[in-house]
């Protein structure tokens, strides 16, 4: 029986105009009736998380910023379970700075995200911004750090990805598809991490959790996960790691499998 719907949110549960379908939202309630918590996972910060829960139907916790931090739907308390030592995300900034041209980096403090002098990403979302003069007042200024963002005009590739991992293999390096946007994490973090010790809280294994991603910061997930599922637009990475493929997110592919699950007589994982 599943007892946990593990979703990913950007690219993955939310269509490409931002919106959750009515269909979607169906099938989520669905399934909390036959007793599963739904848990969002996503690369957003909490403050980013209330207005797509409300939406969604959602009420539980949010696995926040790659893993970093929970957040109670219920209270709005965060807390931050992963963080990133600032030193760290100094020495990495630090490293990082000549392996590639242009980068420019940001902190996350789970609160707020402080932008560094050319930090030129531009979100799809309303995201709100602190800009700093310098980037020593990044670490400075900075109460906490659950996640570095590092930015620059080269195309994420798999290959860069694998390069500047290998330049600081003391954290994680991930992306979740915003265009030229690295996302740097302690390195035992990831959203497969924290949803496994809400799990083991809960009394619940990996087995009897569904997880549904696109992105390779998905990927940890989709493949702890008893069942990890990736949408038809996902990122190769997460395709190949998927022990399933369902529609894309505008074709309403969290819905379809949630409807095979928890219709009539749903509820019973697949064989691998």
């Amino acid at each position: 029986m599943i007892n946990v719907v593990a979703v990913d949110l950007d690219g993955t549960l939310l269509r490409s105009d931002h919106t959750v379908s009515a269909r979607t939202v169906a099938a989520l309630a669905r399934a909390a009736q036959a007793g599963a918590r739904i848990v969002i996972g996503t690369a957003r910060p909490p403050r980013e998380i209330r207005d797509v829960a409300e939406a969604a139907g959602i009420t539980g916790v949010a696995v926040c910023s790659n893993g970093a931090a929970v957040y109670d739907l219920a209270t709005g308390e965060v807390a931050i379970v992963g963080p990133l030592p600032i030193a760290l995300a100094e020495r990495v900034a630090d490293v990082l700075t000549p392996a590639l041209d242009g980068i420019a980096f940001a902190v996350e403090t789970g609160h707020r995200a402080l932008t560094g002098p050319g930090f030129d990403h531009v979100s799809s979302r309303s995201v709100v911004r602190v800009p700093v003069s310098t980037r020593a007042q990044l670490w400075a200024e900075a109460e906490s750090c659950v996640k570095l963002l590092a930015w620059s005009p080269a195309p994420v590739t798999e290959e860069l990805l694998t390069r500047l991992q290998a330049l600081v293999p003391d954290v994680a390096i991930t992306y979740s598809g915003g265009k030229g946007m690295l996302e740097i994490s302690a390195a035992s973090v990831s959203k497969a991490d924290t949803l496994a010790r809400l799990c083991a809280g809960w009394g619940v294994d990996a087995e009897r959790v569904i997880a549904f991603g696109d992105m390779p910061n998905d990927v940890p997930v989709l493949r702890w996960a008893g069942l990890g599922v990736a949408v038809a637009n996902a990122h190769p990475l997460a395709l190949t790691c998927a022990d399933r493929v369902t529609a894309s997110n505008d074709e309403d592919g969290v819905a379809v499998v949630l409807e095979e699950l928890f219709g009539i007589g749903g509820g019973v994982v697949p064989a691998r």
